[in-house]
This record gives structure tokens, C-alpha cells and sequence, in this order.
């Protein structure tokens, strides 16, 4: 084994294979990275055993085909530490990976392939082509309502949610929920639902990077398979069962506010300024027009806000964690926001005033 290739189209794919591989090994050969040459293709796969990513890069010409493990972080530090427009020479001499360029040379140690897990390939179930930008806008609207180490291990991750002419991500960590869903070209006459561990959903969003290209995505059994032009990611799926999310869903809300969503970010913001630095604790106080926004502490010190609403309805007081209404209104994008809220212990309902495709529940909080 033995090619040529720029720095720049070794380092982008190996940054990203390399961010899945842990520091912290049981098995050393976990820690390396499988570099495989087949004719004129270069593949480079990284695997915690969960998740699987394998990139793939067009060499111009290729002496040799072979594949090797080697240390993934090494060998991106060394790429990352040479000039931008440097040519990287890498050749398997006897057990050492030489890696030479300009008046640089390095030998990295090695472990056979033959060591490399892979990931057992599942029969698909189901198979459907996604543009990237919408699967990232999917994840990016519902991935920090994961939660992150809970003992209820099927909420560290996400539902992926896949029903005739939709797909649905729902994430919740029991205090807090949010959904969207995503209009599809996808044939499936019943739901099927999955989750995804959550390291596979944050390296998913991360490589739908492709504004205008698409994603092709297979759901098995026990893997689901994301495919791209460059890469192919593999995750296991969590086995478990996801709580019944629409029994959540707050329904009959008869009061309804819409408010600029940039005034009550930045209300909610200045107020969690003095709110309990423990529990981030906020009092929202609503009448005709008019939302009042008040914290306090353990210190005494107090913090108001008043924000002008659209709201005609009966005065209402309930507490909510600032920290859960401030990520909702960061991953929105509209000018309005809907909150709809029945009494002081139900939960809210929020959403994009003129868009129903995401929906974000927060519980109440008693102050």
C-alpha cells in the first residue's frame, strides 16, 4: 500500500472519522483508524462500536492496494500540523505506516485489519433519500431535549419516527419535549419507530454539511445507515421503548400568547440573570397584552421584565425553568412565537406562529 494525497483531502474526512473514535480505549485497535486502498478509492473508517463512519476520498493514482490500522488521533495532528498545500506520502513498510512530506517524516505504529471491528450489517427494513439540509434542520430543532445520562437509557437518544409521506424526530428527557416532522417521499403503510443513540444523532447533524445534496438512509433492525456522497454512517439503535409522546402533547390549551420571539428571548435572558443558579426558576404572570417576567434567589435579589403580547384572556401565573424556554426560542427561526397554556400545573405548548411542523413542550414549575 502505498499513495499520494493533498493534505486538505486527507484532513476533512479524518477529522470527522476520527471524531467518533473515543480517547479511552478497552481495545487498543479501537483507537485507530482503518485506512483501506482499492484501486483509485481511499477509505478511512472509525468505530466506538456503536457508531460506525467511514469516509471515502478519490486518490489520483494509487500503487498497491491494502488496508492497515493506525493511531486516528496521531495521524490527524500530524496532517493538521503541516502547511495547508502540502502533498502527504503514506506507505506500509514492515508493520510501520511512513508518512512523509516536504522534509517531514513520521512512522506510526500499527495493527492488522484483520483486528478492526465492523459493524454487522442488519437486512434494511426500510429505505428512503432525504436532502441533507432538511435532516440537519430536523435534528437541529429537537436534539437538546435529549437527555444526557439519564438511568432511563432509551432517553438518551432520539425517536426517529417513520410513517407514510413523513418522518419524525421526537427528543425528551422527562422535563421537557420536542418534536418536528419533516414532509417525505416515503412508502410505509404503518409507523415504525427507532431511537438513536445520542453520540449518533450529534455525529449525524454533523455531516450534513451538504447544503444541496441529498442522504440516503436505511433502517434496520438494529443499525440505521446514513449514506452521502462521501461518507457512510452506521449506529446502533437503543433497544428500548420511547414513552408515548403524543399522550404529552398538552391539549385544550384555552390560553393563547403570541409574542415577538427575539423580546421574550432577550426578556427571559436578562431575567435568568437573577433566577436560582440551581434550579433556574421564573415566574411568568400573564394579562390582557401584557406578560410579566420575574426572578429571585437565594441572595434576595429580584429581576422584572414586562414584554407587550397579543393575549385576551384571564390572568395566569406559572413558573418555568428559564433554561428550557431560552433553547426553545434558540433553535426557532420565526419572527412570532405561539405559546398555548391552560392552568398554573399543565404543561406549556410552544410553537412557530405561522409553522406547525416543530411543537415544544415545557412543564410548569412550582416556585
Amino acid at each position: 500500500m502505498h499513495f499520494t494525497i493533498q493534505r486538505e483531502a486527507l484532513l476533512k474526512p479524518l477529522q470527522l472519522v476520527a471524531g467518533v473514535v473515543e480517547r479511552r480505549q478497552t481495545l487498543p485497535v479501537l483507537s485507530n483508524v482503518l485506512i483501506s486502498v482499492q484501486g483509485t478509492q481511499l477509505s478511512l473508517t472509525g468505530t466506538d462500536l456503536e457508531v460506525e463512519l467511514i469516509g471515502r476520498v478519490a486518490l489520483q493514482e494509487s500503487a498497491g492496494d491494502g488496508e492497515i490500522t493506525v493511531p486516528a488521533r496521531k495521524l490527524m495532528d500530524i496532517c493538521k500540523s503541516l502547511p495547508s498545500d502540502a502533498s502527504i506520502d503514506i506507505k506500509l513498510d514492515d508493520q510501520k505506516l511512513l508518512v512523509k512530506s516536504g522534509r517531514s517524516r513520521f512512522s506510526l505504529s500499527t495493527l492488522p485489519a484483520n483486528d478492526f471491528p465492523s459493524v454487522e450489517e442488519g437486512p434494511g427494513s426500510l429505505q428512503f433519500v432525504l436532502p441533507q439540509a432538511k435532516v440537519r434542520r430536523l435534528i437541529e430543532r429537537t436534539s437538546f431535549a435529549m437527555a444526557q445520562q439519564d438511568v432511563r437509557y432509551y432517553l438518551n437518544g432520539m425517536l426517529l419516527e417513520v410513517s407514510s409521506g413523513q418522518l419524525r424526530a421526537v427528543a425528551t428527557d422527562g422535563h421537557r419535549l420536542a418534536m418536528c416532522t419533516l414532509q417525505a417521499s416515503i412508502e410505509q403503510s404503518d409507523r415504525h419507530q427507532v431511537i438513536v443513540p445520542r453520540k449518533g444523532i450529534l455525529e449525524l447533524a454533523r455531516l450534513m454539511s451538504d447544503q444541496d445534496g441529498e442522504v440516503n438512509i436505511v433502517v434496520g433492525q438494529h443499525h440505521v445507515r446514513a449514506t452521502t456522497g462521501e461518507f457512510t454512517f452506521t449506529s446502533k439503535l437503543v433497544d428500548g421503548k420511547f414513552p408515548d409522546y403524543e399522550r404529552v402533547l398538552p391539549r385544550g390549551g384555552d390560553k393563547l400568547v403570541t409574542g415577538d420571539r427575539q423580546a421574550l428571548r432577550e426578556a427571559f435572558n436578562r431575567t435568568s440573570i437573577l433566577s436560582n443558579e440551581k434550579y433556574r426558576g421564573i415566574r411568568l404572570s400573564l394579562e390582557s397584552e401584557l406578560l410579566k417576567i420575574q426572578a429571585n434567589n437565594p441572595e434576595q435579589e429580584e429581576a422584572e421584565e414586562e414584554v407587550a403580547v397579543d393575549y385576551q384572556g384571564g390572568s395566569l401565573e406559572i413558573g418555568f425553568n428559564v433554561s428550557y424556554l431560552l433553547d426553545v426560542l434558540g433553535v426557532m427561526t420565526c419572527d412570532q412565537v405561539r405559546l398555548t397554556l391552560s392552568d398554573a400545573n399543565s404543561s406549556a405548548l410552544v410553537q412557530e406562529a405561522d409553522n406547525d411542523d416543530s411543537a415544544y413542550v415545557v412543564m410548569p414549575m412550582r416556585l
